[in-house]
């Protein structure tokens, strides 16, 4: 399976980099493109902890990516699926025979969302077939870890173990809720990338901080 990830930011966050740095380690360098940059990227933009784990990434739009990395093929209308989460279909195993690519990132992950599927079905109307990853919002990282499972791993989204708006508690005075859906591991645990744990709780001693001033 091939995933793009259509980079709509500027920069990237920590956040963003704990995400993508997860995604490689799950999907594999060779599975996983990053579309869309702004035109004046250069690798010096690319942090270097992606470009250690051998992110491939592009300032060309989705019709065009396959010209820079010879190794992908064209991308066909009605066989790139596009995760949305106003798709009136859910994702199926079947659905992995049906298409060659996945896109995800810009599109999953914001709180609150934002409709940026809308863009991108405005701007490829013929590529693109909607499907959906149920009805809450998900981390980028989440995201793409449901859709291996869905498509790879062949399990229906029911039978996927969630957990919605868990909170994480640092100490008896400290708690961070996050607003979004996540895969529970084998121990019942929400999984998120390494690293990610020690940046929400920097972000909530950040926010107390802010408050107290």
């Amino acid at each position: 399976m091939k995933y793009i990830i259509e980079h709509m930011e500027e920069g990237f966050s920590e956040w963003v980099i704990l995400e993508y740095s997860q995604i490689l380690r799950d999907v594999g360098a060779e599975n996983l493109v990053l579309s869309s940059l702004p035109k004046s990227t250069t690798e010096r933009d690319i942090p270097e902890k992606l470009l250690s784990l051998g992110l491939r990434w592009t300032t060309s739009d989705l019709k065009s990516i396959d010209e820079d990395f010879k190794d992908l093929e064209p991308l066909k209308d009605g066989r790139v699926c596009l995760l949305d989460p106003r798709a009136a279909i859910d994702l199926q195993p079947e659905d992995a025979e049906k298409f060659d690519y996945f896109v995800f990132g810009g599109i999953l992950g914001d709180h609150p969302p934002r409709d940026r599927t809308k863009e991108l079905k405005t701007t490829y109307p013929n590529l693109l077939v909607s499907r959906r990853l149920g009805d809450k919002q998900m981390t980028t990282d989440t995201a793409i870890r449901t859709t291996q499972l869905i498509v790879k791993n062949k399990t229906k989204f029911e039978d996927i173990k969630f957990i919605d708006y868990p909170e994480f508690r640092f100490n008896k005075n400290e708690a961070t809720e996050m607003p979004f859906r996540y895969v529970l591991d084998k121990e019942g645990r929400p999984i998120l990338p390494e690293g990610m744990l020690d940046l929400i709780k920097e972000d909530s001693a950040q926010s107390l901080d802010d408050l107290l001033m």
